[in-house]
């Protein structure tokens, strides 16, 4: 399947404009934390480069508009699954980059408190699950989550996102048929973006993962990833409907990962000219240049965004730098449950 193909894209900004589009300051906050999704990252390859941070270090350069633009439209109370190229998700919900930089680094401070492996982590307090891992484990968490607010009859909703590749898995095509045989209040965010590991997508099936889901009896819809509008447009109305009792959606949402797998892998396996168009098509460059010839944004507001997300990015990392390594006498707390605790109401603190 050619990635170049953006014939096949559903474009959802015409919808957009026709309703307005965002409100102003939505469109300033989208952009505010894709920024700082790619700061954060940036800052986070520069420690691990440094021998900061041990294991290898994952990102999702390129892919900011789809986790981003997934995680605007939900509300507090709402739960996600989010995976470890959907930093922009955490950021929207109240993670803090230091939590985030400190948790690659293994110290106190991380949102894990030191006591998991860099990008396994996910704050409770905010809805957010622990990540299992980028196969579709979260999918049935999801479904689990929306299982139980759909029986509670509480207008809530749940979301994950998965990679294309993990749709070759039972896991996921069992989920899947759950969510669609219980109309549950889920949905499903499948990030193309064009490899699983270094499988390139005419390898990894002969049928867009995303024309499967009427077979499991809901809707599904293509939408370029790259354009944070489209996404937003897109999640939008799906959390709607499954708030309202309309089932699941499945969005795919067509990237490029920018990066290798993880920064151990050089990505010797994509041709650089794929790599060149989609450049081309950088998310924050091309909603740079859209807030100021389509949304009335003028150079030094943007410039302004981008001085103080920098500088906010830089403070965190000074202080997750200062933060100190885990107490090894606090190993076991929290491991293991010995009360139950509900999840939080997803505010941030």
């Amino acid at each position: 399947m050619e990635r170049s193909d953006a014939s096949a894209v559903v474009d959802l900004r015409s919808d957009a404009r026709a309703n307005g589009g965002p409100p102003r300051e939505d469109r300033a906050g989208l952009y505010r934390y894709m920024l700082m999704m790619r700061a954060c990252e940036e800052r986070a390859l520069t420690l691990y480069k440094q021998g900061k941070v041990p294991g290898s270090f994952y990102d999702g350069r390129g892919q900011e508009a789809i986790s981003v633009g997934a995680a605007w439209p939900l509300r507090p109370e709402d739960r996600l699954c989010i995976l470890h190229r959907d930093l922009g998700a955490h950021l929207v919900r109240g993670v803090t980059p230091d939590r985030y930089l400190a948790n690659y680094m293994g110290r106190s401070g991380g949102v894990t408190g030191g006591k998991d492996g860099n990008m396994h982590f996910g704050d409770r307090s905010l809805g957010c699950v622990g990540m299992v891992s980028m196969l579709p484990d979260m999918a049935l968490v999801a479904n689990g989550m929306a299982l139980g607010m759909k029986m509670r009859r509480e207008p809530r909703v749940a979301l994950t996102f998965f990679g294309e590749g993990s749709t070759a898995n039972g896991q996921w095509h069992e989920a899947m048929n759950f969510a669609g045989i219980h109309r549950l209040p889920v949905v499903f965010v499948l990030e193309n973006n064009g490899f699983a590991y270094s499988t390139p997508n005419e390898l990894e099936f002969a049928v867009d993962p995303v024309e499967r889901a009427h077979t499991y009896g809901f809707d599904g819809v293509t939408v370029d990833g790259n354009d944070v509008e489209a996404v937003h447009g897109a999640v939008r109305p799906a959390v709607d409907s499954a708030r309202s009792g309309g089932g699941p959606t499945l969005i795919e949402a067509r990237t490029l990962r920018m990066h290798g797998h993880g920064a151990h892998d050089d990505m010797s396996y994509v041709p650089p000219e794929l790599l060149e168009e989609w450049a081309q098509r950088d998310p924050i460059d091309r909603y740079r240049t859209r807030l100021v010839e389509e949304a009335g944004f003028d150079e030094a507001e943007i410039e302004e965004i981008e001085s103080e997300v920098r500088a906010y990015v830089d403070e965190c990392a000074k202080r997750a730098l200062a933060s100190p390594m885990p107490d090894p006498e606090d190993a076991l707390d929290g491991v293991f449950a010995d009360r139950w605790e509900p999840l939080g109401d997803g505010r941030p603190r």
